[in-house]
């Protein structure tokens, strides 16, 4: 069973490469110490969640396909107790799959075959993300029945809590900052995935639709979340649907650009 190659350094990225391809799990591990990390690999979905409680890893990256428990559920149930930056790797092309893994928790994703350089580009703008854009800002955002608490970093809906992942709600504190007022995708993709982003933006609508999911939100008679199609996204303070102003989207993907 694969085990910690050395012990951590407590000012070292940890970093946990999970796959059950030894080849992959040979070059990501040798990318990513390149990059001074600390670097843990597992086999299998179960062995990647011992791994991730033991060493409370700062990235995951994670193969889709697993003996036993594949990344999906591993995503999932490492969303119970870690917020790690998760790189999904995937050899699967196709909306659904993208859509799947991103709605598991998953933050970004890589197909095979990947170009190391794409893999680093990726890795390096996600480990940024959060010293930017987890900043406290101690005035909570009442939207109605949503409500956005960004110093406690909670949020609330028809007074329940909504369970977001860390890039959802760091999503939602970037929309909610200025309501009223329209989110460029490229802009998004600054503020919450980093300055010099190396990606799709489609990768912004397709959390903003898990984030929707997740509020309860429908994109076609939206309470907050509003598509401007061909821009980006504005969220508004009150429940109003349908303005005839706004045209919802009927999907993840659906934008007319």
């Amino acid at each position: 069973m694969a085990g910690p190659r050395h012990t951590p350094a407590r000012t070292q990225v940890r970093a946990l490469v999970v796959d059950d391809e030894p080849d992959i799990v040979a070059l990501v591990t040798r990318l990513l110490e390149r990059e001074g990390m600390d670097v843990t690999t597992a086999a299998s979905g179960s062995e990647a969640l011992d791994r991730a409680r033991e060493l409370q890893p700062d990235l995951v990256v994670l193969d889709l396909t697993l003996p036993h428990l594949d990344g999906i559920e591993v995503c999932r149930r490492l969303r119970a107790f870690s917020e790690a930056y998760v790189v999904m790797l995937t050899a699967r092309d196709g909306e659904a799959h993208l859509v799947t893994g991103l709605s598991s928790g998953a933050d970004d994703y890589v197909t095979k075959p990947f170009s190391p350089r794409e893999l680093l580009a990726r890795v390096r703008a996600g480990l940024r993300r959060p010293v930017a854009s987890r900043r406290a800002v101690p005035v909570e955002r009442d939207l109605g029945s949503l409500r956005v608490d960004p110093a406690a970093r909670t949020v609330t809906v028809e007074d329940a809590p909504c369970a977001l992942t860390p890039l959802e709600l760091d999503l939602l504190l970037a929309l909610s900052a200025q309501p009223g007022v329209v989110c460029a995708r490229a802009d998004l993709l600054e503020r919450v995935w980093g300055p010099g982003w190396f990606g799709d933006d489609h990768l912004v609508d397709v959390h903003v639709g898990n984030l929707r999911r997740k509020l309860g939100d429908d994109s076609r008679r939206p309470r907050w979340i509003h598509t401007v199609r061909g821009v980006g996204y504005r969220l508004d303070a009150d429940h109003s649907a349908g303005n005839s102003g706004d045209s919802g989207d009927s999907g993840v993907g659906q934008d007319v650009r």
